[in-house]
């Protein structure tokens, strides 16, 4: 899990480091196979920018929430499976990323612009955050079933 965090860390800031050299609303790119195209944005908020202007506030928080889902792997690492670890590793690294921005940049660096819809534009800890919990939360659901099926 925390391999696998640090990794996810790394690919996000170097990606953000990559493309930040542009000016916020540049468009990096065509889009890619009519599916996402490269825009960059400064998101001083969370998620679709709610909280605006609360950069330090949503830093704290997110670090306090990676803190806390460690804990709870170690102290339940007999228990839980191998789906829940890598999610939980991907959500910390996810969560870590942007708040590495949040304190060091005063904002988050989103770049992924999907063309086919309508969306917020997001990077690659969003995605860990977002797939990380789906696999957290599928390995749980499971894991439960399993268990409820032996007794």
């Amino acid at each position: 899990m925390g391999a696998l965090a640090l990794c996810w860390i790394a690919l996000d800031q170097a990606v953000k480091f990559r493309l930040n050299v542009h000016a916020a609303g540049s468009v990096l790119s065509d889009p890619v196979a009519g599916l996402f195209r490269l825009h960059l944005a400064h998101n001083t908020g969370g998620a679709w920018s709610m909280f605006s202007g609360a950069t330090a506030a949503l830093g704290v928080f997110s670090v306090l929430m990676c803190a806390a889902l460690a804990a709870f792997a170690v102290h339940e690492r007999a228990r839980i499976s191998w789906p829940e670890l890598i999610g939980l590793g991907l959500v910390i690294g996810g969560g870590i990323g942007n708040a590495i921005d949040r304190f060091v940049l005063g904002y988050v660096v989103d770049f992924i612009d999907l063309s086919f819809m309508d969306f917020p534009v997001f990077n690659i800890a969003d995605i860990g955050v977002t797939c990380g919990l789906a696999l957290f939360l599928i390995g749980w659901v499971v894991r439960e079933r399993h268990h409820e099926e032996v007794r």
